[in-house]
């Protein structure tokens, strides 16, 4: 095979794996009317929705975050026992199926579990609640974040964090001005990626929280009760603010330094 040939080789399968990425998105965009769109916009169920799912993706990512990165950088440097274990533990969310996940998730937060029991003493159920869908989205897009972080602190040389130690830094001052900083694009990366990953969750959401609706439940919702018709403008809207969230957050997080 000479060189034009391979090149021509791969364009062309190149090429496909694109169109069947952009074919679907483009031919429901292209369905949608700028009336369906429009009056989806000024839907009231539809925004809160969208707002709902926004905001309880963030304090996942948020709130996971206090212990994904410090537990990446533990399996980045250090080798113990049942490591490998401990990595493939982590990746099972994303390999289980989501409803899979969702049923687990009830499990842990029923009000007959024994957390869900602590809550409920103090008037908490987490059950039908933004706190749930919270805890089902983190589940299932927590491993995008740790593996990311977990990658970012591998190419950190462990010779620098040696180095400021021997020089009378703590571990504690290593980690948070040395290795943190060194793997913050991969750790930004992580967060973007969970954040994104939470946005689309459906299957483990369902089963813990079908009201209130975050939006791919609203969109599996209309769907359901009024058809393709209905659902395909919410589904074309709730693509826009994602994408335009996940423009900015990746802009953000290197875009600058790319440019």
């Amino acid at each position: 095979m000479n060189k034009f040939s391979f090149r021509l080789l791969l364009t062309l399968g190149s090429g496909l794996v694109l169109m069947f990425i952009i074919a679907p998105i483009a031919g429901m965009f292209i369905s949608t009317s700028a009336s369906e769109l429009f009056t989806t916009v000024k839907d009231l169920e539809v925004l809160k929705s969208i707002r709902l799912t926004l905001i309880t993706s963030f304090a996942a990512t948020l709130f996971m975050a206090i212990g994904a990165i410090p537990l990446a950088y533990l399996l980045a440097r250090k080798k113990f026992y049942l490591k490998k274990l401990i990595l493939g533990i982590i990746d099972l969310p994303i390999v289980i199926p989501h409803s899979a996940a969702g049923i687990a998730m009830l499990g842990f937060l029923s009000r007959n579990s024994f957390l869900g029991k602590a809550a409920s003493s103090v008037g908490l159920d987490f059950v039908g609640n933004p706190i749930g869908i919270s805890a089902a989205m983190a589940f299932v897009s927590i491993p995008f974040l740790v593996n990311a972080a977990r990658d970012g602190f591998l190419s950190v040389p462990e010779r620098l964090e040696k180095t400021a130690r021997s020089l009378g830094a703590s571990s504690a001052r290593v980690f948070f001005t040395i290795s943190v900083p060194l793997a913050g694009r991969s750790i930004v990366s992580g967060l973007v990626m969970m954040f994104a990953r939470g946005l689309s969750e459906f299957g483990a959401i369902v089963i813990i929280a079908y009201h209130p609706m975050v939006t791919p439940v609203l969109i599996f919702e209309r769907f359901g009760s009024y058809g393709l018709q209905y659902a395909r403008p919410v589904a074309v809207v709730f693509i826009l603010v994602c994408l335009i969230f996940f423009i900015l957050l990746r802009y953000i997080s290197g875009g600058k330094k790319n440019a």
